[in-house]
């Protein structure tokens, strides 16, 4: 029994698969935008409000259905609102082109850009004995820790992290927290780990530095203000004393992201695809 592979292939199909993936796209990117905000607990309140709904319908209960059928009413305009730092972020997005066209993919260039300017406050920090605390937003959200800082919404270069450490200046004291490749604020308060695994010779640098690995996945990076030498945590994880190739190998592996590994295992396979073809 032969396919008609003619009746299958048609136009409405391939509309709706493009539907689909369109669609799919879209969502997609909206996750990406909202993914380590507070708007990522108010969709999974929505969808709570959603299955509430759903269930008060299925069991008849009408008091309930009513209520949750105002709510939703409201949903739009309440949405607008309370999403709206995430819709601005989109709409720029779409007017840079981010979200269709890569172009010499500036996401990587602004990694690269963050790798060196952390590199270049390192060497310097550490050759003085600055005492430094810098947290770097993963996938989890900071936003509590945040709202604890003064406001800089800079962008990140060696000059400015050496310039806010300096010792006796305003800003000083506390966490400069980067988030998206910019310096979201500095002088945060970073919750104190009580770990007994700690060494005792450390201070509270690096108890605030574990205290955020405990909690979230962010990237800390500490300078000993007594010895100069340079810690990092992660995941409840101490590397203390790391040499400059350490920490720079640490960094590459860990702020680059992996979707260029996911670019070269598809050029990989639409490579071997094409030398099969051949054979």
């Amino acid at each position: 029994m032969s396919i008609d592979w003619s009746q299958l292939l048609t136009w409405r199909m391939l509309a709706n698969v493009l539907d689909i993936i369109v669609v799919w796209y879209f969502v997609y990117k909206l996750m990406m935008l909202i993914r380590g905000t507070k708007a990522v607990q108010l969709f999974k309140g929505i969808l709570v409000i959603a299955l509430i709904k759903i269930v008060s319908w299925y069991l008849g209960l009408r008091t309930v259905s009513y209520i949750m059928d105002q709510f939703i009413n409201w949903i739009v305009i309440a949405l607008i609102v309370i999403f709206q730092p995430e819709i601005r972020r989109g709409l720029e997005h779409i007017g840079r082109g981010s979200l269709l066209m890569r172009g010499n993919n500036p996401k990587l260039e602004k990694e690269n850009q963050l790798i060196k300017a952390l590199d270049k406050a390192i060497q310097y920090m550490s050759k003085r004995r600055i005492g430094a605390l810098i947290t770097i937003q993963m996938k989890t959200g900071l936003e509590d820790y945040i709202e604890t800082g003064i406001d800089l919404d800079a962008d990140v270069t060696g000059e400015l992290l050496i310039n806010i450490f300096i010792p006796n200046t305003p800003l000083h004291d506390g966490a400069v927290i980067i988030r998206e490749g910019k310096i979201a604020v500095a002088a945060a308060y970073l919750p104190l780990s009580e770990s007994n695994l700690i060494p005792k010779e450390l201070g509270t640098r690096h108890r605030a530095a574990v205290g955020i690995s405990e909690v979230t996945d962010a990237l800390t990076i500490v300078v000993s203000e007594e010895t100069g030498g340079v810690t990092l945590t992660k995941n409840n994880e101490l590397m203390r004393d790391l040499t400059r190739d350490d920490y720079m190998k640490y960094f590459n592996s860990h702020l680059i992201t992996q979707e260029e590994d996911k670019n070269s295992l598809l050029q990989e396979f639409i490579d071997g695809f094409k030398k099969g073809g051949r054979k």
